[in-house]
């Protein structure tokens, strides 16, 4: 197998050096618009960059994307850059003739009259429309495949195949204790993603109202992660499980909380109000910009701060329904300590988390223990090989009887 990884910033890093201690694939092109992250992500190898090259890559570029997996004679795309660069990648892979896997799906619109009641454009909608083409190339889009979603989405499956008889709510919960030493301010991974799916209306699914929207911040509960995390309040926030379980999870209702805090709540507010969150360019002596570039580029970048976080990070699934005609509650979990994954991997625990995931489910492509085509999700396939990867990559998942 022949990878293009487009996208050298943490997580595609993280992919590197998780990917460079397994025997699956050929070569993987790392590529990115800044050539010296792509060429400092394959020297960070050493020995073991043979398998690897470096190149750069405008991501938004689909006919330059479409020219470079056919050079390379690549079998898969693998997406690693922010949401806004899905497209071009999704449909360079398709004229390509090459599968196509990412971690974070389509962008969505809220509805112009009633954005916390109805629907707009959905996670996902843009790719999910392009279904039947992928289908009669016989190619896969394997999409929604880091952790959140991904590896939540192949707990829902487990759940559901091994776990329980009937299951009245899937709801993912992502929970942590990281610290930032040094800084008042300083998110864990991509402040991009974290602010579009924070502000943007979060989504719910019932199996009799089917998806609906609801305000940010919605609905705060307080969940007691495992192994030394503990409580945390947890709200509303959109994201792509609750697009993609019901599609292929039979459930009553599918839900996504997040545990953010009072203060990155309040920050997020405070962007909002400022317009600090739009992606709109607006022109700052002569130059136009966007002010979430701004933002982002102002705050540290979260893959350099590894070495002064600390704490650990959750992300997992709850579920509650029946077996045996008795109620049951579970919550399947992955945990990652930060001394551990800068340790083993010279990753921060958010981004290291992330990243197994996509390279785990290139190892299931590589291998035909996943086939398929279209556009499918995690939650489609066999959740079994990859449970069983996870734990044999050294990273193994945990079960909770609530």
């Amino acid at each position: 197998m022949r990878v293009l990884l487009v996208g050298a910033g943490g997580v595609g890093t993280a992919i590197t050096r998780i990917a460079a201690r397994r025997s699956f694939f050929d070569h993987i092109v790392v590529a990115d618009y800044d050539l010296s992250r792509a060429e400092a992500a394959v020297a960070a190898l050493g020995e073991g960059s043979a398998r690897f090259s470096a190149t750069r890559i405008d991501a938004s570029d689909r006919a330059a994307v479409t020219a470079l997996l056919t050079q390379e004679r690549c079998d898969v795309l693998l997406n690693a850059t922010d949401p806004r660069f899905v497209m071009p990648l999704f449909e360079a892979a398709l004229e390509a003739g090459a599968h196509y896997i990412d971690m974070a799906m389509s962008l969505s619109y809220p509805h112009p009259e009633r954005p916390y009641e109805t629907c707009g454009v959905k996670l996902g909608d843009a790719q999910f429309e392009r279904a039947e083409a992928w289908e009669q190339a016989g190619r896969l889009a394997l999409v929604g495949v880091g952790v959140e979603p991904g590896l939540s989405d192949v707990f829902a499956r487990y759940a559901a195949e091994e776990l329980f008889d009937e299951i009245e709510e899937i709801g993912v919960r992502d929970g942590a204790n990281l610290t930032v030493d040094g800084y008042d301010f300083a998110p864990s991974f991509s402040i991009w993603t974290t602010i579009e799916e924070c502000l943007n209306p979060p989504v719910i699914w019932e199996k009799d109202r089917g998806w609906f929207t609801t305000a940010p911040f919605s609905e705060p509960e307080v969940f007691d992660f495992p192994e030394g995390i503990g409580p945390v309040e947890c709200v509303n926030v959109e994201h792509e499980e609750v697009l993609l379980i019901p599609r292929w999870v039979d459930a009553k209702r599918v839900t996504f909380k997040y545990g953010l805090g009072d203060e990155f709540i309040e920050t997020l507010k405070t962007l909002h109000k400022l317009g600090l969150d739009r992606t709109e360019k607006v022109t700052v002596g002569g130059t136009r910009v966007s002010p979430r570039d701004v933002v982002a580029a102002c705050l540290p970048d979260p893959a350099t701060l590894g070495d002064r976080m600390h704490g650990k990070t959750c992300a997992g699934t709850w579920v509650k329904g029946t077996k045996d005609g008795q109620p049951r509650e579970v919550y399947l979990y992955h945990v990652v300590d930060n001394q551990w994954s800068m340790r083993e991997y010279g990753s921060q625990a958010v981004v290291w988390q992330t990243a197994i995931n996509p390279v785990i489910a290139l190892e299931l492509l590589a291998d035909g223990t996943w086939t398929g085509n279209g556009i499918l999700g995690a939650e489609a396939f066999d959740p079994r090989p990859f449970l069983n990867l996870l734990t044999e990559y050294g990273s193994p998942w945990g079960m909770r009887d609530q």
